[in-house]
């Protein structure tokens, strides 16, 4: 069997299953499953129905998609990922639009990554001309990309300057119903602290010979609540009091943090692309379908090259694969290629990312070149040793196989050289080559793995080791092809 390369992780890619969405009480309020795609589709009516620039929408489509694949499960203990509000992502799917879809069906599957990891892309309507960095919006998050800069696009899209008034009495009835406390005098409003953005992170209330200090976030969240969210639409202002009023005199709607909706507007009206458009709002940060910006360091052996992102946590990983590679050379008889390559991921979910393999396989293998989960982790199940042997043995049999060999043949010769003695114990048993290529289910795979072993075991005591492996270099003979076979790259379970 090959019961130890199947490892109890769970989970699947990374936007693979279904994202589960609480509606809102308007579309019903039911928790509903929706494939990535169409959750992105209906967040775009729901939070950039503004935009008209095919790249601008294409950026958001990026944005959004991204940010769902990183806070997936925010609502887990509640039993969904996400609601439809602003809270998370707004998503209108009543308003479906033919357009959206094919606009951002262009980018279906392509995230914003950093170092390896899909990034904290947030994203605001109008940053008021200068954007906030994501730590003041988010204390205790540290992100490079989302540091405050100048936004030269979103004020030459139009944007206007806003003002709102609102008596003393109004501002007080909304902080009592937000529970925040103020002087029983209320009569004025201080910026005490504000972000290297120029809004205001610090208000101090006064009155009557008393003061209270209070987030300007929580201030604008308890005004939205109440006076409505189109009145206090940003922390990027000015306040003054007159005849027991305040008048709050402001730009920018939102936190104003990572991309602009009105400055990708504009972008994309002057005719940058979507990535030029997510390379100004995060820069730093690497577009594409599988996990970018990792920073590889490699260690070089006598027939192996490895690449790793801590070398001093994974350099003995390179001595075991060295030995490994001479060990099952020996075995099979094949030679070593001239180059082979491993690259162990710093976690399991830049390896998921990477290889779009579910979490539950240990390792890809590709030609030459192996994609390992973190060491450490194989270690502390106990199957790193097996599983550098296993994807060694994979190399040994790709470098040699005739195009057109099916799966199960390769797999199961693998599984053979590995297990033997094992394998020649049990009665062989037919293989669907789908079983093998399936990602859905560990169980399923398990026995196919086996059932291939077997098989190829079973050849082997029939005609001799010798032509089962002169098979693997010319092709097998006419009554044992599978009318199904593919040369598809090989994976460890």
């Amino acid at each position: 069997m090959i019961r130890a390369l199947i490892l109890a992780l769970a989970g699947m890619s990374l936007w693979a299953a279904d994202f589960k969405i609480r509606l809102t009480a308007a579309d019903g309020g039911a928790v509903v499953s929706l494939p990535l795609e169409k959750y992105v589709a209906g967040v775009l009516v729901g939070e950039a129905s503004i935009l008209s620039s095919d790249e601008a929408i294409k950026a958001m489509a990026v944005a959004a998609r991204t940010y769902a694949v990183r806070l997936r499960g925010r609502h887990s203990l509640e039993g969904f990922d996400f609601c439809g509000t602003t809270h998370c992502q707004r998503i209108d799917l009543r308003g479906a639009s033919k357009r959206f879809d094919a606009i951002a069906g262009e980018t279906a599957g392509e995230l914003l990554w950093f170092e390896g990891k899909p990034a904290f892309a947030c994203y605001t309507r109008d940053c008021g001309g200068f954007t906030e960095d994501g730590g003041a919006a988010w204390p205790g998050l540290s992100a490079s990309y989302l540091k405050s800069h100048n936004d030269p696009y979103c004020p030459r899209s139009g944007a206007s300057a806003w003002n709102w008034v609102a008596t003393t009495e109004a501002i007080a009835e909304a902080l009592r119903q937000s529970q925040l406390r103020f002087p029983a005098q209320f009569e004025q409003i201080t910026i005490s602290e504000r972000s290297a953005s120029g809004r205001a992170r610090t208000l101090v209330l006064s009155g009557g010979g008393e003061t209270v200090a209070i987030s300007a976030s929580s201030f604008r969240f308890a005004m939205g609540r109440t006076e409505g969210w189109n009145t206090l639409r940003s922390d990027r202002y000015e306040v003054r009091a007159a005849n027991h009023r305040l008048i709050f005199q402001g730009t920018g709607a939102g936190h104003g943090a990572g991309l602009c909706q009105l400055g990708a507007e504009q972008m994309g009206r002057e005719g940058r692309s979507y990535r030029d458009i997510l390379t100004f709002y995060y820069p730093g940060t690497m577009v594409g379908i599988t996990g970018r910006g990792l920073r590889w360091v490699r260690l070089g052996g006598e027939s192996t090259a490895m690449f790793t992102t801590q070398p001093d946590q994974d350099h003995s990983v390179l001595a075991e694969a060295e030995r490994f590679s001479r060990i099952v050379s020996e075995r099979t008889k094949l030679p070593l290629p001239v180059s082979i390559e491993i690259r162990v991921y710093p976690d399991v979910d830049t390896f998921r990312n990477a290889t779009g393999e579910p979490g539950w396989v240990a390792a890809r293998t590709t030609g030459t070149r192996i994609h390992l989960q973190p060491a450490a982790v194989l270690r502390s199940r106990g199957v790193l040793e097996e599983t550098l042997a296993h994807e060694l043995l994979h190399v040994l049999v790709e470098s040699q196989a005739a195009r057109g060999l099916p799966v199960w043949f390769r797999e199961g010769l693998t599984g053979y050289f590995e297990h033997s003695s094992e394998a020649s114990q049990a009665a062989a048993t037919s293989v669907d080559d789908a079983d093998l290529r399936q990602q859905e289910d560990p169980t399923r795979a398990r026995l196919a793995y086996a059932q291939a072993t077997r098989r190829v075991a079973d050849l082997v005591n029939r005609y001799g080791e010798g032509a089962v492996l002169g098979w693997l270099k010319r092709g097998l003979p006419a009554e044992l092809k599978n009318t199904a076979s593919s040369h598809a790259p090989m994976k460890s379970r």
